[in-house]
């Protein structure tokens, strides 16, 4: 399952260390964002280690686990992509993440409720991608 990383993913995962850090581990989901999102962590860097329980220490670890773990994409792998993501989008803010799935053919793990009308690609909650696993798990069909 190739997933396009939404920012609102990702900080839930950083804040608390729980499920939605989990399912980033997954060998069946592979994980893309596009690369400014390493500039937004450091821009708020410090308003997310203030809500958590990680140490600094840890935290920096964590980040440079999932810089391996995400596939970063810069820019000019999907700004040929943003004229029609800014048509589809309801929110401008989320048109680089849905340039980027259209330009790789991904979906999109985003707890972006308003994402959901998107019709040209598939938008996946934290809870839709539990289960769906837990049903690939029961032998059901992989997405």
């Amino acid at each position: 399952m190739d997933l396009v990383l939404d920012a609102n993913v990702l900080f839930a995962a950083l804040i608390k260390d729980n499920v939605t850090a989990e399912l980033m581990f997954k060998d069946t989901i592979h994980l893309f964002a596009p690369e400014y999102l390493l500039d937004e962590f450091a821009e708020h860097k410090e308003e997310i280690i203030d809500k958590t329980d990680r140490k600094r220490e840890d935290f920096d670890r964590f980040i440079e686990i999932l810089k391996k773990r995400i596939t970063f994409h810069p820019y000019d792998d999907f700004s040929k992509c943003l004229d029609t993501a800014l048509r589809i989008t309801p929110d401008p803010d989320d048109a680089e993440y849905i340039a980027l799935a259209l330009s790789i053919k991904a979906d999109i793990w985003s707890n972006d409720r308003s994402l959901k009308i998107i019709k040209e690609l598939k938008v996946y909650s934290t809870r839709d991608i539990i289960n769906i696993l837990h049903e690939f798990d029961k032998g059901g069909n992989d997405h």
